[in-house]
């Protein structure tokens, strides 16, 4: 491999590792405030980009404007979906979650097939973003160095919130120990619902940054969620920084892989788990 193939396959993977961040970050969010394995995570970010290009591809929306729709009406969602499924569950065992999620990611999938079919579907990339720069003498698209640099700036952003603002405390606090916490007046309810909200969000962003370059189909969230929750168990549970880096090694070794071992693409990353599992059971930056 030259050079030139390397760097422009890593940047590949870097935009890769950008969409599985952003998805793998609401579901470690999730997970390390509420406690909440969420395997319908995947059917968010899928709801997101069927949203978006409902938005720009079909009605013509401004490309902004329909990403910034779509993530609010995740939101929505995510904050609905908290409010009547997972509250009751919070109690009981990981099991109850796992059973309930896995049934809404099959109605999310049906629900789509009825409301937007089952073709994949893919609009124009917005014509801001058209064109390529060079790359050591390749050709890079420029939306997928949008992506890298958002993935970035969203990374950035939500560590400085956690630990800069008085929100991201009362996340943390709530996460150490709900029960201190609320006996110190915090309103746990409503820190829940807008922790999973942000959560729906991220997803929903990674779906709706995906449709210009990536196909949506039903089995979108599905197939995504599997890579989320390998990055997840790479890093650890509950870490976002370790989603971060796992987001990063899942990305780059599937490009990487793409291209030297087409056929074994994912026994690469499940060897990279495994391995991580054996040396460091509790993830990269889990405790």
């Amino acid at each position: 491999m030259t050079v030139e193939n390397f760097v422009f396959q890593g940047l590949i993977g870097l935009s890769l590792a950008m969409y599985l961040w952003l998805v793998s970050a609401g579901l470690t969010l999730a997970f390390g405030v509420l406690g909440v394995l969420n395997f319908a995570h995947g059917s968010l970010y899928m709801v997101g980009a069927y949203l978006a290009y409902t938005l720009y591809g079909r009605l013509g929306f401004d490309f902004a404007v329909s990403v910034v729709l779509a993530v609010l009406t995740v939101g929505i969602l995510g904050a609905v979906v908290e409010r009547l499924l997972f509250r009751p569950m919070y109690r009981l065992d990981t099991a109850f979650q796992l059973i309930l999620t896995f049934g809404l990611v099959l109605i999310f999938s049906d629900l789509a097939k009825l409301i937007w079919g089952g073709l994949f579907v893919i609009p124009p990339v917005p014509g801001i973003f058209q064109g390529t720069v060079p790359v050591l003498g390749r050709s890079f698209p420029v939306y997928n160095i949008f992506v890298i640099t958002a993935g970035i700036i969203v990374a950035l952003v939500m560590g400085l919130v956690l630990e800069r603002t008085w929100w991201g405390k009362t996340v943390r606090a709530a996460a150490a120990d709900r029960e201190m916490a609320a006996a110190l007046g915090l309103n746990i309810s409503k820190v829940f619902v807008l922790v999973f909200a942000a959560a729906a969000m991220l997803a929903g962003l990674g779906g709706a940054f995906s449709i210009p370059v990536r196909v949506v189909d039903p089995g979108t969230g599905t197939a995504l969620i599997v890579q989320a929750f390998i990055i997840t168990v790479i890093g650890g549970l509950g870490n976002l920084r370790g989603a971060f880096v796992g987001s990063l090694l899942v990305g780059v070794l599937s490009a990487y892989g793409t291209l030297l071992f087409p056929v074994f693409e994912l026994f690469i990353i499940y060897l990279l788990m495994a391995i991580v599992l054996l040396v460091k059971p509790e993830g990269l930056f889990g405790r």
